[in-house]
């Protein structure tokens, strides 16, 4: 069998690209990663068969569509496993990623739930990048996920049973993926188990305002088959009136090993979100309320000789939402004789094939056509009763049926070559075509250093782009159908080290942005109108540490230092975490705190807003039985009193404890 068998799911050390994030050490894996290849490059079998119980090189598949060794990436990988999602007990992925990566940050308004539209939460930035503006793109096994008509993703679609891992690539990630990864890349590996048998999981907590988790997952392997099936439901009352949410969905995977080379598989995912805005303390809204379904279902053909690998996928995602944007009684307004409604689409195709020319050599080369767009429209409303009346109002800027459809096509190539054992070249060209807005042309390069005591340098360079959407483009009156791409460069060194044996690792990034054609508002002739005039120069620090103490203690750090010319929401100056875990026996206990300074909330109109907090969380949990595990959780235990989304408060201390069942 392939050096790939030997190295299914490794997931142990922590770190600056280390499979469980900083400071978490984990057990001996139980299933392979559920990407598209599961081997690393047949040249790079020597860094795991050093010492099998020590990987000293991950294999990632983000940064790269083939997997790869995270030392022969010139780009910052930051990986996040099983193990530590299971840990943190959260519903939704994003707090663990924005706790875990430095540089990243997500927006919250409540305990659960972020809801779209007005008011909404879950905007994802990178190193000032992002927001709802659809500039950090989000993957699931490779695929992109954002709305078809606003660009962005959807939060509240990324739940903690998808995961076996996340991978985070910080920087551009346009080269292989095209718009809308101008900040960087999620890319959410699916789980999968690898070895013959059947498990399930469920999970059931309860807690502060009447806060419900419950998830059921089982996974099957047998004989080549292999199987995923999970279902949750969730909901909370909220701590603020009418604030509640709830949500329900689930996910299925079915796949099939023909040979050690050849696989197939297919998966679901749909969910289901209510949602309500209440609306600022200051302007408190009645009736703003969101019914809203997301689904994605893709399959894929993927093949693995060693020398050479690739896959061919297609993808399709969906959504339909239904909101109400409310009134403000406070304002003299009416319950409003309208809905929104809008549904939109995403689909493509992607193929790509790479092989190992010659010793130390990579070539891969792609093709991805996706096909996005949708239809919005306003359903009347009987504004005493709230019932639909069966008639429909055009959204500003499609009056003329509104159902715009774009495409985008793209090529791309990537090389990557090793001299010797010290050094590593990657260059790659990705050329990307829109169907109104026109051509792109997306290069990146860069080179890693692998030097004695285990010291690596990385240096890169990488384009970033993003189109605009169709919102931007199309709809209500800043809509300008004329916009061009915007464009970003990205500088970076990086630094790292591994030392103690690998018990200890830090690592140092140093980046600068130079980006224009950002899309702004503005008024042109009297109204307001989207153009290509905004510039930004980020650049910034951050630093990540992980010490393993012994086998029961661990601990990690990490920091991110932002510095803007101008202020951006939600894009802290200062984001700084540290954290400590302990295992013994039944027991497992982590704690940690985070640090953010300078947080802009409200830039504009005047005052500007700026918020300081710190945040201290708690986990416990203990082994009752061989498959029974209660659980307790706390969060924000200083009760800091502070807002993300201005005038949204945040809730104060809160709690949640239940059980784990493993079969």
């Amino acid at each position: 069998m392939m050096v790939k068998k030997s190295l299914m799911g490794l997931a142990c050390l922590a770190g600056l690209a280390m499979p469980c994030g900083l400071g978490a050490y984990c057990a001996a894996p139980e299933k392979e990663e559920a990407a598209a290849v599961h081997s690393p490059e047949p040249e790079d079998e020597a860094a795991f068969t050093i010492d099998e119980k020590k990987p000293i090189d991950e294999a990632v598949v983000t940064g790269t569509r083939n997997a790869t060794g995270i030392r022969h990436l010139p780009f910052t990988v930051t990986v996040i496993d099983r193990q530590q999602i299971e840990q943190a007990h959260e519903v939704s992925l994003l707090p663990v990623l924005s706790e875990q990566v430095p540089g990243l940050f997500v927006t919250q308004r409540a305990m659960m739930g972020y809801g779209v539209s007005e008011g909404s939460a879950g905007g994802i930035s990178m190193r000032g990048l992002g927001g709802g503006s659809g500039r950090m793109m989000v993957l699931i096994d490779g695929h992109p996920q954002y709305m078809g008509l606003m660009g962005h993703p959807i939060s509240d679609a990324y739940q903690s049973f998808l995961a076996d891992r996340v991978e985070v690539l910080r920087g551009p990630a346009s080269m292989l993926y095209g718009s809308n990864a101008m900040g960087g890349v999620i890319n959410i590996v699916t789980r999968r188990m690898s070895e013959d048998g059947m498990k399930t999981n469920a999970h059931i907590g309860y807690g502060s305002y009447n806060t419900l988790e419950t998830e059921v997952t089982n996974m099957a392997h047998k004989k080549g088959f292999s199987s995923v099936v999970s279902v949750s439901y969730n909901r909370t009352d909220g701590h603020r009136p009418d604030m509640d949410f709830g949500q329900y969905g689930g996910y299925a995977r079915l796949g099939y090993e023909f040979s050690d080379a050849w696989d197939i598989s297919a998966d679901v995912n749909v969910t289901h979100f209510n949602a309500s805005n209440p609306g600022t303390v200051s302007s408190p809204i009645l009736d703003a309320d969101q019914s809203v379904t997301r689904g994605m279902t893709s399959a894929r053909l993927s093949n693995d000789y060693g020398k050479t690998s690739g896959a061919v996928s297609f993808f399709y995602n969906w959504g339909d939402h239904h909101i109400n944007d409310g009134y403000e009684p406070a304002k003299g307004e009416s319950p409003l004789d309208y809905r929104y409604r809008s549904v939109d689409n995403m689909m493509g195709i992607s193929l790509y094939q790479s092989v190992q020319m010659f010793k130390g050599n990579r070539f891969t080369a792609g093709v991805d056509w996706y096909r996005f767009g949708g239809n919005a429209w306003n359903d009347v409303a009987d504004p005493a009763t709230g019932a639909l009346t069966g008639e429909t109002r055009p959204i500003q800027g499609l009056e003329n049926g509104g159902n715009i459809i774009q495409h985008e096509i793209a090529g791309y190539v990537d090389f990557r070559q090793n001299f010797g054992r010290w050094l590593t070249l990657d260059a790659g060209l990705r050329v990307d075509h829109h169907s109104r807005v026109g051509t792109e042309w997306v290069p990146q390069a860069g080179l890693s250093f692998h030097l004695p005591h285990s010291m690596e340098i990385k240096l890169s360079a990488a384009k970033g782009f993003r189109y605009p959407t169709v919102r931007e483009m199309y709809m209500f009156p800043p809509r300008n159908a004329d916009l061009k791409a915007e464009r970003i460069w990205n500088y970076e060194l990086v630094f790292s080290q591994t030392l103690l044996d690998g018990a200890l690792e830090y690592g140092v990034n140093v980046f600068y942005i130079d980006a224009d054609n950002i899309i702004m508002t503005t008024r042109v002739d009297g109204r307001p109108l989207n153009v290509n005039s905004g510039q930004l120069d980020n650049a910034g620090v951050e630093l990540q540490a992980a010490y393993r103490i012994s086998d029961s203690w661990s601990a990690d750090a990490n920091y991110s230092y932002l510095n803007m010319k101008n202020p951006v929401i939600a894009a802290p100056e200062h984001k700084a975490y540290i954290g400590a875990s302990f295992t013994e026996g039944r027991w497992r206990i982590s704690t940690g705190l985070q640090y953010i300074h300078g947080l802009y909330t409200a830039v504009s109109p005047d005052p500007v807003q700026k918020e300081n907090f710190l945040l201290w969380n708690l986990r416990a949990s203990v082994r009752l039985t061989g498959w029974l595990s209660f659980f307790a959780k706390g969060d924000n235990l200083l009760a800091q009193q502070y807002e993300i989304n201005a005038g949204f408060p945040m809730p104060g201390a809160t709690f949640i404890g239940g059980f784990d069942i493993s079969l």
